[in-house]
Order: C-alpha cells, then sequence, then structure tokens
C-alpha cells in the first residue's frame, strides 16, 4: 500500500485541471477527496505496523539494487501529521481559494505538495528523498507567490535562492556518499559507512546535510527566510509551510540522515541542543515585538521547532519522546493558528494586531479556536502543547541540561505573553475601528478552525494514547539508530 501515498495525489494533480475545464468546483471536490483518502490511509498506517517494519520493492527489485520505500514508526507519524494538516488545508480551502482567479491552478499544485511530502516521508532512498524534496520545494515557491503581490512574489524569490542553495547543499552531501560507497539506498549506505568509509568523508557529508536541511527547517541561523515566506502565502499555504514542511523536508530528513544513516553521537547532541537553545530564544525574542499577526507567527515557528530539535538532541528515549511529541502538536495549533490569521485578514482586510479589535463577537468561531491554539502553543494544561512541553523539560533535567530546561520555561512565559497581546488586541478590547463589517469565516474555514482545535483539545486530554500509538513507536525508529538497515534489508 506505500505507493498509494504518492500516487494519489499525483494522479489528483493530473485530473484537477482537466475537470476544472468541465465544471471548478468537480476539482474542488476531486482534491478534498485526494486529502481524505491519504488521511485515511494514513491513520491505517498505525495498524500496518503493528507487524513490525515494512518495506515495498519498486518492480519487484530488493534493496539496494532497486528503489524502494519504506514503512516505520518514524514514518508513520509523518504521514499522520502530513495528511491531517494537508485535509483541514483543502477543506479550508474550498471558500479561501475562490479569492484567486486559477483555483485549478491553486489545487494542482497543492496537490503536487502533498505528493512531495508524503514521498519524502517513505522515501528508502537518498535519491527520491532528495526528488521529493524537490517537488515539494518547487510547489512550495509558486504557492507562496500565488497571489502575486509585489510582497509575495519578493518573499518567494528570498525562499527560491535560499531553498536552492540548501538543496545544492544536500545534494553534494548525496553525491559523496554516493562516490565514497557506490549506492544511494539509505540502508545500504548505513552499513557500508561502517566498513569502508574515511570518517573525514562522512564528517564532511553530515555537515553538508546539518546545513542544507537547517535552511529548509528554519533553524537559527538559517531562518531568514521563514520570517517572510509563512505571512505572504495564502493561509491555507503558510498553515502547510509551518505545519509539515519545514518538518518533513527539514526536521524529518534531517533525523533519518543523522540517525538511520551516520549515528546520532555526543558531537550531534551539543549541535542540536545548542541549535534548539539559540532556536527557542530567539525565535520568540523576535516575535515579541511583531503586529504583523502572521509575521508574529512565522517567528514562534522559529522558536517553537527549537523545542523539537532540543528535546531530540537530548539523545534519551524521555527526550526524543517529548520532543517527536511537540512535532505532532506543533503542527495542529499552529497551522490552527495560521489558519484564524487567514479567516481575520479575508474579514476584515487587516492583519495588523494594532489595527483590530472586538472581533470576540463578530467572529466567534475564530476567536474560539484561536484562544484554544494560543493556550496550547503557550503551554497551558490541560492542552497538547503543555505535555509534550513538560516533558521536554523533565528529560533535560535528567539530562543535567539545565540551562535549556530553564531556556524552555522563560520560553514559554514569553509566549504566553505574545498570545495575550493577540488575544487583547485582535479580539477583547473593542474600539469599533476593523471589528465594523467584519463576519465570520464561510462555513469550511470554520469547519477547518473547529477540527484542528478539536484535536489539540483531544491530543491534550488523551495524550497517553497519542503517545503509545503514534509516539513511542517514532522514538523507537530513531532510537534504533543504524540498526535501521538490518531492520529494512530484513524487511518482508
Amino acid at each position: 500500500m506505500l505507493p498509494i501515498f504518492v500516487i494519489i495525489p499525483l494522479g489528483s494533480a493530473f485530473l484537477v485541471p482537466l475537470v476544472s475545464r468541465i465544471r471548478l468546483s468537480i476539482g474542488r471536490v476531486l482534491s478534498l477527496c485526494s486529502g481524505a483518502a491519504l488521511l485515511f490511509f494514513s491513520v491505517s498506517s498505525i495498524w500496518w505496523l503493528k507487524g513490525g517494519v515494512k518495506m515495498y520493492a519498486v518492480g519487484g527489485w530488493r534493496p539496494p539494487f532497486g528503489i524502494c520505500m519504506a514503512l516505520d514508526g518514524l514514518t508513520v507519524l509523518m504521514l499522520v501529521v502530513v495528511n491531517i494538516i494537508g485535509f483541514a488545508s483543502l477543506l479550508y480551502s474550498l471558500d479561501y481559494a475562490k479569492r484567486y482567479t486559477s483555483e485549478s491552478l491553486y489545487y494542482t499544485l497543492f496537490c503536487l505538495l502533498l505528493a512531495g511530502l508524503n514521498g519524502v516521508a517513505i522515501s528508502g532512498d537518498l535519491f527520491n528523498l532528495f526528488v521529493f524534496l524537490e517537488i515539494t520545494s518547487i510547489a512550495s515557491y509558486a504557492l507562496v507567490a500565488f497571489g502575486v503581490e509585489a510582497e509575495e512574489l519578493e518573499a518567494s524569490f528570498k525562499y527560491l535562492v535560499l531553498g536552492a542553495v540548501a538543496s545544492a547543499l544536500i545534494l553534494l552531501g548525496i553525491g559523496m556518499f554516493l562516490g565514497a560507497v557506490s549506492t544511494l539506498n539509505m540502508a545500504d549506505i548505513s552499513r557500508s559507512l561502517v566498513i569502508s568509509v574515511s570518517p573525514k568523508l562522512v564528517l564532511y557529508s553530515a555537515a553538508l546535510f546539518m546545513a542544507g536541511f537547517s535552511i529548509k527547517a528554519g533553524f537559527v541561523p538559517f531562518h531568514a527566510w521563514l520570517p517572510d515566506a509563512h505571512p505572504s502565502a495564502p493561509a491555507p499555504m503558510s498553515a502547510m509551510l509551518s505545519g509539515v514542511v519545514i518538518k518533513t523536508i527539514g526536521i524529518y530528513a534531517l533525523l533519518r540522515v543523522i540517525f538511520s544513516i551516520i549515528g546520532f553521537n555526543a558531537a550531534f547532541s551539543e549541535i542540536f541542543i545548542w541549535m534548539g537553545i539559540l532556536s527557542m530564544a530567539i525565535g520568540v525574542l523576535l516575535a515579541i515585538g511583531q503586529w504583523d499577526f502572521k509575521r508574529l507567527l512565522a517567528y514562534h515557528s522559529v522558536s517553537q521547532v527549537g523545542y523539537v530539535i532540543f528535546g531530540i538532541g537530548l539523545g534519551t528515549p524521555l527526550g526524543i519522546i517529548g520532543g517527536l511529541f511537540h512535532l505532532f502538536n506543533h503542527s495542529l495549533f499552529k497551522s490552527l493558528l495560521f489558519l484564524n490569521a487567514g479567516s481575520i485578514e479575508y474579514s476584515t482586510g487587516y492583519r495588523q494586531l494594532d489595527k483590530l479589535d472586538g472581533l470576540d463577537e463578530a467572529m466567534p468561531v475564530t476567536s474560539r479556536t484561536s484562544l484554544v491554539a494560543s493556550l496550547s502553543i503557550a503551554g497551558i494544561p490541560p492542552f497538547c502543547g503543555f505535555w509534550s512541553k513538560l516533558i521536554i523539560i523533565i528529560a533535560a533535567i535528567q539530562a543535567h541540561r539545565y540551562a535549556g530546561a530553564v531556556t524552555c520555561i522563560l520560553v514559554s512565559v514569553v509566549t504566553l505573553a505574545s498570545f495575550l497581546k493577540v488575544q487583547k488586541y485582535a479580539f477583547i478590547r473593542k474600539l469599533k475601528g476593523a471589528a465594523q463589517g467584519a463576519k465570520e469565516a464561510p462555513l469550511f474555514m470554520k469547519l477547518s478552525m473547529l477540527l484542528l482545535a478539536f484535536l489539540c483539545i483531544m491530543a491534550g486530554l488523551f495524550f497517553i494514547p497519542v503517545l503509545n500509538a503514534l509516539i513511542k513507536p517514532a522514538a523507537e525508529a530513531l532510537l534504533a539508530g543504524k540498526d535501521y538497515a538490518n531492520l529494512i534489508l530484513g524487511a518482508p
């Protein structure tokens, strides 16, 4: 069943422009149905994994001789994250995308984006991981610039330039491995590195991968493109960028290479920890002074991915569980916040907080769901963000990383202050300004926000089942380290 995660969105990307010529609504429904099917199959993959790691050999050629697709706990987590946010964003787009003159092109690019993200998650070799990464990136560049205003084109161009630099670094790292071991299969590379490859070459390749994937993920100091791209993109694309794109082609790909191919060690742990601390602190300090709602959220994305990489960098089972759980939670509440910002801009024409007021009564669904997301990102119990942050802090204390634990707490406090400002200026105060004439977002936009708000609450109230079903298998996949090679090469 693994190829279906690529077949469905690629097939939809091909069919949407054709059926939209007959009737535009058919293209919309086809895109949404493909998103729903992907969500169904991604949730089903939790049960597929019960029998152990799965591998699909394309054309019947077993690895390392042929292309393979692999399914382990980390893959399942990423598939679920990608397709939850993908479905919610497509549902939101049914109303939101009507503002654009070429809806069929919008849905085509969105389906290509989903194909690339799912392809990255299931790829078992570095070349196809790179191909799907580039499909994701190209679709992202186009969607960021989709409104074709000057701000959007500038942001997309900056994103394209830095993304191209990142892709060149990643491709050079892949070429170094190919020249050294003459294979691109990740499991086979992992096994070959132990036998015959110079440690200096491995170190050089690791540096290339670290730099390239860090740009894609938006870690400090590689985050220059992110605060421009996220605010400029259409709201559903902003949700995808922050919720899944930076995690899939940045964090996931980096973790797969470092843990499963090269092997995680103390040096990588130090780099991850300090990169996480810097991203948390600098991201939140840059966010606190922002008045553009979407730009504020973009800087919080930098801050929150810092929690993820810091927790994983601790290298302990509890730290990795906390980091991966925060990756899952962040995809929910940050995507919801970007959809909230899009609804406000859709109804009022503004996203500057100091120009907004009194939207609580005019936009009750947006207001309530924004409150849920704000409490979640600030780590207020019992919402989902609280549990993942708590796990990371406990793991940091157990690992004697007290500076990191204190940073996590202080950043959470500043994050709360930042979102209290959002609630005050956008929803609570009443100055008879932007609220005049504002009305709630259309039906499908409301349904999308309610879905993500519901998941934020459920993931907080029932965090133990989420940990057992999704997070622990993903953590076990990372903790298996270079044993990934034996698991994949011996998989049925």
